[in-house]
């Protein structure tokens, strides 16, 4: 029979103190080092630099007066306007430039954007290079440059915020919402406002996102105090010579919405209230000077009217006067106020379009049919003849498209070339 092992007997009684100095020798240890680490600071693992914000990413500048400091020389020998800003105290400004040209002088390509409709209204948009023939005072030219809609557009939206106007901010906004979705993601959008000043809200960008903030700064309540009338003309010569500024390729357009009731320029149905008068400071700006300024840049007009349209002014009445001025001394005669008149003048200069509010059901539907018109563009472009020295000019435009004989085409009547120093 197997038995058990014997386990060694426990001895009874004191235990030998052999293992206790080793111990305390770790308790002492311990405690310093738990000490010492408790009075540390905490220190956190590294961290990933966390994303900006939307809010961040998306914060726009200061709005911007675009009119302060603004003095206005007209050159004697020449004719030409220039335009000089003085510093101001506001940080968002940019920093004081020299006395200019307003109108900038280049030898670069002449621009020429245009559209093209079938009889019905529709866009042709399928068109080439070759379907076009370009004449600058009858005289044909070689077209050196050739693009479609698909190529990016600027586009300032420039509103009449005064009261008169401005009714309605929140349908303002939706209506410019509806004209940015219509627009190509590729195309820049600027936003301006103005009363008696004018205001830059955003800059040209393609970002949404800022574009839809700065829509959102447009308020009639904000220019309640903005007292001295309506500066129309002064705003779209500040947009074209300063938003656009920077020589800005493609096409170029601004969306006026206004009633035209301009207080600055004194304008009547005289055709001469367009122009410097004799006898009056010819350091202002004219009506004549906004419009060298959009042909010589390019710059289409389309302007939306909240007064009601004349009888005369039809569509078709408008297409037959394209290549002719309104400004004719029995323009009394048509009936048309003068307002509307210069807009209507405006418009047919820089080959844009004339809208009226009361002709839709909303002001979306007018802008919606702005961003398709810009997206159906098409850009001509040429070398013009040396200008001479000290000569400033405008030169006639006339544009054909082979093949299409029932076609609309739709482009600035003429450009003006500046005067250049010799």
């Amino acid at each position: 029979m197997q038995t058990a092992p014997v386990l060694a007997e426990r001895q009874l009684g004191p235990r030998p103190l052999t293992r206790f100095p080793a111990l305390l020798t770790w308790f002492f240890l311990l405690i310093p080092a738990t000490t010492f680490v408790s009075s540390l600071p905490a220190i956190s693992a590294p961290q990933v630099p966390q994303q900006k914000s939307n809010d961040q990413k998306k914060k726009l500048p200061k709005s911007r007066q675009l009119d302060v400091g603004v003095t206005w020389q007209r050159d004697p020998a020449t004719g030409e306007l220039y335009s000089s800003a003085a510093a101001s105290g506001n940080d968002n400004s940019p920093a004081p430039r020299s006395t200019a040209p307003a109108i900038r002088v280049t030898s670069q390509i002449v621009p020429v954007t245009c559209s093209v409709f079938n009889p019905d209204g529709t866009a042709i948009t399928d068109l080439k290079r070759s379907d076009f023939r370009i004449y600058e005072d009858g005289a044909a030219q070689q077209i050196a440059y050739f693009a479609t809609g698909t190529e990016p557009a600027s586009v300032a939206l420039v509103i009449d915020a005064s009261p008169s106007v401005l009714r309605d901010s929140d349908e303002m906004k939706r209506a410019a919402l509806a004209l940015v979705d219509g627009l190509a993601p590729a195309d820049q959008v600027a936003v301006v406002d103005f009363s008696a000043h004018t205001y830059l809200q955003a800059d040209f960008s393609s970002d949404r996102e800022l574009i839809r903030h700065g829509i959102d700064r447009v308020d009639v309540h904000q220019l309640l105090g903005d007292v001295g009338g309506s500066n129309i003309y002064q705003a779209v010569y500040l947009t074209a010579a300063k938003v656009f500024l920077g020589g800005r390729e493609g096409r170029k357009a601004i969306v006026l919405l206004t009633d035209g009731q301009d207080s600055g320029l004194g304008l009547t149905l005289d055709p001469a209230t367009a122009a410097p008068r004799p006898g009056q400071p010819n350091n202002r700006l004219t009506f004549e000077d906004l419009a060298r300024t959009l042909a010589a840049a390019d710059i289409q007009i389309f302007a939306v009217s909240t007064e009601p349209r004349p009888k005369i002014m039809t569509p078709q009445w408008l297409t037959g006067h394209q290549d002719s001025s309104l400004l004719v001394s029995d323009a009394p005669k048509s009936g048309v106020p003068a307002y509307t008149l210069y807009l209507a003048e405006l418009v047919r200069r820089s080959g844009g379009q004339l809208y009226f509010l009361r002709d839709s059901a909303t002001l979306a539907d007018i802008f919606r049919r702005i961003a398709q018109r810009i997206g159906a563009e098409y850009t001509l472009g040429y070398y013009p003849e040396a200008t001479p020295p000290n000569h400033a000019a405008w030169h006639r435009l006339r544009v054909e498209v082979i093949g299409h004989p029932r076609a609309t085409t739709i482009h600035r009547a003429a450009y003006y070339a500046p005067a250049v120093a010799p």
